[in-house]
């Protein structure tokens, strides 16, 4: 059997109901207290007005005068109803000082005594009171009429307290009326404000929502991939552990623009464009990020979410890969030529011109043989030197001639662990790839390679020259041929001008520097500089050697 245990209401819900029993209670309690407060009201409303009847009443000197008579009720009643009628009171008696009615609303009560007190008022003191007489409960003033300083009469006007209640119910009439106005007003607003919270809480309880808050918290810290969250000014509205790291930025961005972060220009204008971007590989300070934008929008522009991936050492084992296919293709080109050679020895032999095929033989194994033998001396780091030979072997197919420079001296064992061979790889890699796409088609088509280290402040650097004959780097351009995207080149399927970016980046991240000059003859030359420290101090290049131009034979 399937129990159904019922949803708790949500947090709308229990707003709505709290805030309904809360405008109930103070309206009802308002309008109590109204009442009980309009009730006193109106019964000190009757005792001031039975007051000022009486008092009035007393100082006219007509009824002075008619207490003279020896008949005061002809003269008396007539007046006294014609008070009555006029003054909306319930009834107006003038007795003797002794409490013998004069006057009454019911004639067959004259001559009858007074009932209520009237001691105060004979000494000579004006009162009122609540007191229940012939006409039932009345709030009554009673004041005495004096004739110089003796009382010669009392008079007493009073207001029936079924009256003065009538009086109040007209008044909780209109209150209730007010009150249920209030009431229906305020549960309107509340609804409608409550509507709107449900829209935007989905429907969900307090327990939800706080449960939902907890494991958004708990997303944010333990997701590895950069999470950006804009808001429609473009200012930073979220952002989590891995956002902050990716992107290089510190302290506390909540709220500051997308402009301010000190990002790259491309990153940040990804980052402020209204339409999506879907896996867009841009640059920050140290890393190559992809970025994932999606605009955010519930009828306007809300904001924008912002995925970031780091795909750094994807990027660097794409260009190793890259180098691996190029070395494979050299390789495959330069099995071509070693089977034609191959063939020709063979058949220089079946001719019988065995020495001539011998020679043939020796001299290509002997320029094979002083190619390798010309790089290892010049650099023995073996990363290095294996980079140099296969991409000898690719600008040979291009038709590049690729020269390492005599000054040109990298033994093993002296870059320190904190500069990777991948890093070595991307950045000469990259800048020889550049230089034989520029020299490839010039005349002559040549690139030429200087690595070395050299004596610099307190310790030594690196040194990685690279030149081409090609068409140079016109001066305009000289510090945006670094950013990611520039090319004077056609762009390819997705793009060019990632690897000199690659470059500058790795140079950076190892606090060198990276320039682009004019080479001699023509053409761009490009230099990167790393810092080694105490490594390899002692095998630094003279001076002279380091500033002279690049020169050398053939590889």
């Amino acid at each position: 059997m399937h129990l159904h245990v019922p949803r708790p209401r949500s947090l709308a819900g229990q707003l709505f109901a709290m805030q309904a029993v809360l405008i109930a209670v103070v309206v009802v309690g308002y309008a109590l207290f109204s009442w009980i407060s309009d009730r006193g009201q109106a019964e000190d409303a009757a005792g001031r007005q039975a007051r000022a009847v009486s008092l009035a009443i007393a100082d006219s000197p007509s009824v002075v005068a008619a207490i003279g008579t020896p008949d005061p009720t002809a003269r008396l009643q007539p007046y006294a109803v014609r008070v009555m009628r006029d003054t909306d009171v319930d009834f107006v008696t003038i007795m003797d000082p002794y409490g013998i009615r004069w006057t009454h609303p019911d004639p067959a009560q004259i001559g009858h005594p007074f009932q209520g007190h009237i001691e105060r008022a004979q000494r000579g003191e004006t009162f009122t009171e609540t007191y229940t007489g012939t006409l039932g409960p009345s709030v009554r003033a009673v004041t005495p009429v004096l004739d110089g300083d003796r009382v010669v009469g009392l008079v007493s006007a009073g207001i029936k307290v079924e009256e003065i209640s009538k009086r109040a119910q007209e008044q909780l009439t209109a209150l209730t009326g007010v009150a249920a106005g209030a009431l229906l007003l305020g549960a309107v607003g509340t609804y409608v404000i409550n509507a709107r919270l449900r829209r935007h809480t989905h429907g969900m309880n307090a327990d939800e929502l706080s449960r939902m808050h907890d494991y958004h918290q708990a997303a944010l810290h333990a997701v590895r991939e950069g999470l950006l969250m804009l808001d429609g000014q473009y200012r930073v509205a979220l952002i989590n552990d891995g956002g902050r790291e990716l992107l290089g930025v510190t302290g506390d961005v909540v709220g500051a623009s997308v402009a301010e972060l000190g990002l790259p220009a491309q990153l940040t204008g990804a980052l402020l464009a209204s339409e999506p971007r879907v896996d867009e590989v841009h640059l920050a300070a140290e890393r190559v990020l992809v970025v994932n934008t999606s605009p955010v929008s519930g009828g306007e522009r809300r904001g924008t979410v912002v995925t970031l991936r780091d795909v750094t050492e994807l990027q660097s084992l794409t260009g190793e890969l890259d180098s691996e296919r190029g070395f494979t293709q050299a390789l495959r080109s330069q099995a071509h030529e070693a089977a034609n050679r191959l063939h020709t020895v063979v058949s220089l032999i079946e001719l019988g011109r065995a020495e001539e095929a011998v020679e043939f033989a020796t001299a290509e194994l002997e320029l094979a043989q002083a190619l390798t033998d010309q790089v290892v001396a010049a650099v023995g780091e073996p990363v290095l030197a294996a980079l140099l030979l296969g991409k000898t072997a690719q600008a040979n197919e291009r038709g590049v001639e690729l020269v390492v420079s005599r000054e040109s001296r990298l033994d093993d064992g002296l870059l320190p662990p904190s500069l990777p061979a991948r890093d070595l790889v991307t950045i000469l890699g990259n800048l020889v790839d550049n230089a034989v796409d520029a020299a490839q088609g010039a005349v002559p088509s040549r690139v030429t390679v200087a690595a070395y280290t050299e004596a610099a402040g307190d310790g030594s650097g690196l040194v990685m020259r690279v030149s081409d004959t090609g068409a140079g780097v016109d001066p305009a351009h000289a510090d945006l041929v670094f950013q990611r995207g520039f090319s004077t080149k056609p762009s390819g399927e997705g793009g060019r001008g990632l690897g000199l970016a690659l470059v500058r980046q790795a140079v950076r991240r190892h606090g060198g520097t990276l320039t682009v000059a004019e080479a001699e003859g023509g053409g761009a030359r490009f230099e990167a500089r790393l810092p080694l420290g105490d490594a390899g101090s002692g095998t630094a290049a003279p001076a002279a050697v380091a500033g002279r131009p690049d020169s050398g034979g053939s590889a």
